[in-house]
């Protein structure tokens, strides 16, 4: 009897192997590389994508395209991840990456047409990669970590390097000296929530700004909110998820009342409540109170009246950040508002920052932490800006984190080191920036040696 066949895969799937599949894979990958050749370098052009909701996105980075991007082939999508693990481990060099892996691709299809073993180009690709980190080793810079200044002239050229392609590389002076302060002022965790982006539509981007603390938008105000103080040293601060208003009952809910005197007593007793809770915040001693939930018009007249300071419906990011970097903790009562659970800093001031009311918190004890402010014109260009500045942040970021842990500063660094490789190269020059047809070819040259010595008779290893 024959056995029977084992089937593991769904009926109805299809199933592909061999070189034609594996020569589609690589088609597959120059399609996707070809979508973002254009914006390599620092002549590299802008894309305007737009979705299926209608809403337009323009931007060069390479992870911010290929995410929206609606990529269906498997092999295809390998390039799109690689972007993404790029810009999150490093966060710069998205672009280079997915066209260099992409070349080596191209350059590798005419040997896997002739049948090379595929285990033999890996190790062609991995002995090309052992050559090329001690090549990176052997050209890396020291610097002393004594040196402050010639520390800080390193990390704004890096800063410099990773905005020149992007939308504000006229600015990059002025930004790269911008997130080297930024990143400089945070404690040794360097933690990336730590550093805020907030963006004001008008003025110029030379009205940026970075503040030394947190900063949120003004939220909704009720009427009694101009009466309160914009201006506090040292004061205490409330972090509550507690709703400070008047709730209105559920739909469809019914309450019988015999009297007047007990519909009376309902009343009294829901703002009984309130009051209660309005007084034991007083009582604390705190002077500015933050909550998640809606902070009504009662209660916004009632901190007036006693010079506190009040703000509702705040984004819980916000909330936590300023948790994070004043101290306390965000209480789902009032019942225990303790010295404890308040949160203090140094000054708290509201202020106008071009047409938004923004609420400044500096001198944190807690957690050093900063808020970046962006100006610009057209929400499109502020948030390319945002995404250009946090690729700037998350090399700086890297290389001070690199420089602590005593390891190579650029041997990490994305995009630009392949121009080292081999100095003999006759580099080609493509949108400003070295082709990665060239920076290929060093790899080429072992997958070659690879082939001849397989012609020869060479046996593959089982854990080549």
């Amino acid at each position: 009897l024959q056995p029977t066949p084992v089937i593991l895969l769904k009926e109805g799937t299809d199933s592909s192997q061999g070189i034609p599949q594996l020569v589609s894979n690589i088609n597959a990958c120059q399609v996707i590389a070809e979508a973002v050749r254009t914006t390599l370098g620092p002549r590299g052009m802008d894309k305007l994508m737009v979705d299926a909701r209608g809403k337009a996105t323009i931007s060069n980075d390479g992870a911010t395209i290929l995410k929206l991007l609606d990529v269906v082939h498997p092999a295809a999508k390998t390039l799109v991840d690689i972007a993404r693990s790029q810009d999150a481990e490093v966060g710069d060099g998205t672009t280079s990456v997915t066209l260099l892996a992409a070349e080596f691709l191209r350059q590798l299809k005419p040997f896997v047409e002739e049948s090379l073993h595929p285990q033999t180009i890996i190790r062609a690709f991995r002995t090309a990669t052992n050559l090329a980190v001690s090549k990176i080793k052997e050209i890396a810079v020291s610097v002393k970590k004594d040196d402050k200044q010639e520390q800080r002239q390193l990390l704004e050229k890096c800063a410099a390097t990773a905005l020149n392609s992007k939308l504000i590389a006229g600015q990059k002076e002025f930004f790269s000296k911008m997130v080297v302060d930024a990143v400089m002022s945070l404690d040794e965790l360097l933690s990336l929530k730590m550093i805020g982006i907030k963006k004001v539509q008008g003025g110029a981007l030379e009205d940026s700004q970075l503040v030394s603390g947190v900063a949120f938008k003004k939220t909704f105000s009720y009427a009694g909110f101009e009466m309160q103080p914009k201006r506090y040293e040292n004061p205490k601060i409330a972090l509550l998820n507690v709703e400070l208003e008047l709730k209105a009952e559920k739909d469809n809910a019914e309450v019988r009342v015999k009297s007047v005197e007990e519909y009376q007593a309902i009343v009294d007793a829901e703002w009984n409540i309130l009051y209660d809770k309005l007084e034991k915040i007083y009582q604390s001693g705190a002077k500015v109170v933050l909550s998640k939930l809606p902070i009504g018009d009662v209660a916004t007249q009632y901190f007036a009246d006693r010079d506190l300071f009040c703000a509702g419906r705040v984004q819980e990011e916000d909330l936590k950040r300023t948790m994070m970097a004043c101290g306390g903790s965000i209480q789902t009562s009032v019942g225990a508002l303790t010295e404890d659970v308040l949160g203090l800093c140094e000054v708290f001031e509201e202020v106008q920052v071009g047409g938004e009311r923004y609420n400044f918190f500096k001198g944190c004890p807690k957690a050093k932490t900063c808020t970046i402010i962006l100006r610009g014109g057209a929400e499109q260009f502020t948030e390319e800006t945002e995404r250009s500045l946090h690729d700037a942040i998350m090399i700086v970021r890297r290389a001070i984190k690199v420089s602590w842990s005593r390891r190579d500063i650029r041997e990490r660094s994305g995009g630009v080191f392949g121009v080292f490789l081999n100095p003999l190269w006759s580099l080609r020059v493509q949108n400003g920036k070295v082709n990665p047809e060239e920076i290929s070819r060093v790899f080429l040259t072992t997958v070659g040696k690879e082939k001849s010595s397989r012609r020869k008779g060479s046996t593959l290893g089982s854990n080549c």
